[in-house]
């Protein structure tokens, strides 16, 4: 009989509980009840927003995973957004678990990736998978995330990384200009310097200063609103140019994680502008590889549109290893 898992995904500015009350690997059918979203932002800690959740049940499932978007050094969790910490032995003594992980947010999504159905989001490349195949998720939002599910024979395993701040590689003349005009304010230009909200504000300043023109102090809203409307020239250039070279870090990204088995894309950014991403080169700038051209043109690229991959990975991580 299936014990229910308790699952949380756990951000800077909300925290979204539920119950997994069914989990099937084979069929890949999981269910989820009494989904709750809590304002972190409304408690002083997290042992508060997760007893108002906990306080909401009948009954208290004895298994609980926590997908967060902070560090863990050893048993201390930091969440870094709120000015938070907890120590998970802490945790799990003083709400009675009697199994309890907590894992970061971009390993929850390494953790789900299994269990995606490709139907329900956005192809943005098509290819065949390797069933056995390392699958890498990758993500722009506040920061630029990445990680990996490694396969094996008996069990697979996440490999959390940072490849965020891996050097950013220029692919063409107009790249080498656009590293050139970052590299005047940054000492290390790293893939999160332009794949990023705060990085779209970069890249804009720098298209700007390539055409020797002033930029205007836009932020990364702005700037993308403007480019959908085809209101600013920079603004459209900057956004092409974002859609088209994480095509090239994607695929950078798919050949250093061996990830035959696919690649997602998560984080709050590509969603918002689509269709300009599926108009983009970014397929042709994953598959530019050379003599690696023909290990990548096979690997599936999904963007994902659906909002609970962290309770799905938190889930997983519990259950499917």
């Amino acid at each position: 009989m299936f014990e229910p898992i308790l699952v949380a995904d756990v951000g800077g500015t909300n925290a979204r509980f539920a119950l997994v009350s069914a989990f099937d690997k084979e069929t890949k059918q999981i269910t989820f009840d009494h989904i709750q979203k809590l304002s972190s932002l409304e408690f002083d800690c997290f042992a508060d927003v997760l007893t108002a959740y906990i306080n909401t049940l009948e009954n208290v499932p004895k298994r609980a995973c926590f997908a967060v978007a902070g560090p863990r050094k050893q048993d201390t969790v930091y969440l870094t957004n709120l000015g938070w910490q907890f120590n998970v032995y802490d945790i799990k003594t003083a709400f009675g678990f009697e199994e309890f992980k907590v894992i970061n947010d971009f390993a929850a999504f390494a953790e789900a990736s299994p269990y995606i159905n490709d139907d329900d989001n956005l192809v943005v490349k098509s290819g065949q998978s390797n069933p056995s195949g390392n699958i890498a998720v990758i993500g722009p939002g506040t920061g630029f995330g990445a990680a990996a599910l490694v396969k094996g024979e008996s069990h697979n395993v996440v490999l959390s990384t940072e490849a965020g701040h891996i050097s950013l590689a220029a692919c063409n003349a107009l790249e080498r200009d656009l590293l050139a005009a970052l590299s005047s304010e940054f000492e290390h230009v790293s893939v999160e310097h332009v794949f990023s909200g705060q990085g779209i504000e970069n890249l804009y300043r720098a298209m700007a200063k390539v055409h020797n023109i002033n930029a205007k102090e836009y932020d990364a809203p702005t700037i993308t609103q403007l480019a959908l409307a085809n209101d600013d020239e920079i603004c459209v250039k900057t956004l092409n140019q974002f859609c088209d070279w994480i095509g090239a870090v994607a695929g950078d990204l798919s050949l250093t994680f061996n990830a035959t088995g696919g690649v997602y894309i998560g984080g709050g950014i590509l969603p918002r502008f689509q269709d300009k991403l599926l108009a983009s080169e970014f397929a042709n700038r994953f598959v530019g590889k050379g003599k690696m051209q023909h290990i990548v043109e096979d690997i599936p690229v999904i963007l994902i549109t659906q909002d609970n991959i962290p309770l799905l990975g938190a889930a997983a991580s519990l259950e499917a290893n």
